[in-house]
């Protein structure tokens, strides 16, 4: 049963990350030939200020 974690910086609507949910779990399904009802796509928020990147 995959688990697939997505990190993101906060911003995101609840509508744009069901529809990432959507096309993740597609997307598995596909390549790894997992049904999608044991797919599971956990999103985590992350605070502008708790991320930096160097570019």
């Amino acid at each position: 049963m995959p688990f697939v974690h997505v990190e993101l910086v906060e911003g995101r609507t609840n509508e744009a990350k069901e529809k990432m949910a959507k096309e993740i779990t597609e997307t598995i399904h596909k390549y790894a030939n997992a049904p999608k009802e044991h797919i599971h796509v956990i999103f985590q928020d992350m605070k502008k200020t708790d991320y930096f990147n160097d570019k």
